[in-house]
């Protein structure tokens, strides 16, 4: 995994300092993060499966893509930038709500996250970076609920607890986007 820094910000989402990524996860310290949920016109959700060799949560079902702004560097710009570097897509995305929350994984690392929540519509299909993802799905929401609460653990815990506010706001999202 290549050196890179992640930017430390208080509760308000204030930058606090920078450290590195790794050591941020193993000190559960609390930095910026972006999430991207990207819907094909008839809603249903771009789920990938993050490739088995990610350093936490390989192999594991997750949102659209995610990751984090690097300093200096805008969510949305971020949000743009790993949407692409993941699942070669580039489309208009909308920031839809932000949330933090703390979760320990797996592997003794924890994701302390102030994290921005972005939604796109686009009905292309992906061209993975396999070192990101391995597989990717469109699914309805109800049919991704129903599977996360059949098998809870083929699913990222940061996915889990974020689906439950992606239906309401999804819906608002695509009926200003019908509306245009």
């Amino acid at each position: 995994m290549a050196f890179t820094e992640v930017v430390l910000v208080n509760e308000r989402d204030g930058c606090v300092g920078r450290m590195e990524k790794l050591q941020a996860h193993r000190e559960g310290l609390l930095h910026r993060a972006v999430t991207v949920y990207l819907f094909n016109p008839q809603g249903e959700l771009l789920l990938q499966q993050r490739a088995a060799a990610k350093y936490h949560s390989g192999g594991l079902w997750s949102n659209t893509c995610c990751g984090h702004p690097m300093p200096h560097e805008e969510t949305q710009g971020a949000a743009r930038r790993r949407l692409y570097e993941e699942m070669g897509l580039r489309c208009a995305l909308t920031p839809a709500f932000s949330l933090q929350y703390r979760l320990p994984l797996a592997n003794g690392l924890i994701e302390h996250e102030f994290d921005h929540v972005f939604f796109g519509i686009s009905d292309q299909a992906p061209v993975l970076n396999p070192d990101e993802a391995m597989a990717w799905r469109y699914l309805p929401l109800p049919a991704v609920q129903a599977d996360i609460k059949a098998r809870p653990a083929r699913y990222t815990p940061w996915f889990k607890l974020t689906l439950s506010a992606i239906p309401a706001h999804a819906a608002e999202f695509m009926r200003l986007e019908r509306a245009g």
